[in-house]
Formats: C-alpha cells, structure tokens, sequence
C-alpha cells in the first residue's frame, strides 16, 4: 500500500534545542571518553583484526540511509566454502563484552556530531526493513534516530519488534527535555546491569519480517 509520511510537529525543545544540545554533549563525550576510545580500539585491533571501526548502513529521518559506526565486535570466520560462519560462532567472548558493556556503540556518538542520529530517539534499522513496516510502525521515521531511546530502557533487545515500535511511537509524540534526560539517565543504568542485550533466540536481534499489519512502501 501507498504511504504519505505526515510532517512530524516539533515542539520547542526539539524545534531549537535538541539538536544543538545533542551535539555539544556528544562532542564532550568524545573527548572525555577518549582514553577509552582508544584503549578498545587497540583491543578490536590486535583480537579482531582490522576494520577496527566498521559501518553499517542504516535508515534515518524519512528512511534516507546513512551509516553507521561502531566498534566490530565479529571476527570474519567462514566455513570451507568461504562464507561467513553464523552470527554467533563469530562473536567471541571479547566481542560479546562489547556488546553487553555497549562499548561497542561508542563510535556511534560521530553520527550525533554530525547530526545524523540523535543522542535519544528510535534505534536506527536496516534500510531493508522499511517496506516491512505498517503505516503506524513507520512513523518511527519521522524523527532522527537515537543511540538509546524508550524501548532501550524498556526492554531493547528482550522484547518484540512490535513492542519495541510501540515504544518509538510513543516517544516521538512525547519528545521533552525531561523524557529525553529520563532515558539517558536510565539508558546508563540499564548498561551497567548489561540488561535486555539478547532476543530469546538470537545473539542480538533477529530479522523484522514485517507484523501482520499493512505495510508500507516507500518510492
């Protein structure tokens, strides 16, 4: 089916203040966190080998693709007829650390600084994913994606994709200096306590092949 996004109403925070703050913030947190930085990346190299930061495209604000960055947490094991091993053979314990301590998305603040992701908002998707979504699920477009958002404090990855854009959705009708400063506060909580890193039947995540929903699609 045919899908016209409806223009998204900023408020005044996220009209004048979001932006500018999500930049300065990532920007002191790149220098703060620089020890860090490149202590993992010394580690990514000599464990993983090299690229030590990969990119990965993604969907942003009105499903335009962007990339990605963050710390490779997968070696690049194949099997004998030279194709990549599965997920979770190629993830180690090292990069399994990453991930858990979400040391792995460190990276990911280059893309606040550049404003094409947002400090808070939905987690950027595969751009494959976009004519899986249901008209209401799309709405998850509307806005900038985020680094954490309200589904990651709520569950990321142990919970539905349904659920998970029902979170989205709601977050991108309740855009506010105070909800965003929630979820960063308990986005640094729910790291230490490394919860909600797996599905129940994946490493990660596994694939969003759409929900019984009419779908989108995009031209």
């Amino acid at each position: 089916m045919g899908y016209i996004m409806a223009k998204h109403k900023k408020g005044f925070y996220e009209k004048y203040i979001k932006v500018p703050q999500d930049v300065i913030l990532a920007s002191l947190a790149l220098v703060v966190l620089s020890p860090v930085l490149l202590v993992v990346a010394l580690l990514v190299r000599t464990k993983l080998g090299a690229p030590v930061i990969f990119k990965q495209e993604r969907a942003g604000k009105d499903g335009k693709p962007f990339y990605m960055y963050k710390f490779r947490t997968m070696s690049d094991a194949r099997d004998d007829e030279g194709d990549l091993l599965p997920d979770e053979q190629r993830l180690d314990k090292f990069g399994s650390f990453l991930r858990s301590t979400s040391l792995d998305e460190l990276p990911s603040l280059l893309n606040v600084v550049n404003t094409t992701c947002s400090l808070c908002g939905p987690r950027a998707l595969y751009v494959r994913y976009i004519n899986r979504y249901s008209a209401e699920q799309a709405r998850r477009l509307e806005v900038r994606p985020g680094i954490t958002g309200l589904a990651q404090i709520n569950g990321r990855n142990a919970i539905s994709w349904e659920k998970r854009f029902e979170y989205d959705v709601d977050y991108i009708d309740n855009i506010t200096f105070l909800g965003d400063l929630k979820i960063m506060i308990q986005t640094v909580g729910k790291v230490w306590k490394r919860e909600g890193i797996t599905s129940a039947t994946s490493a990660t995540m596994e694939e969003f092949m759409g929900s019984e929903a009419d779908k989108v699609t995009y031209e």
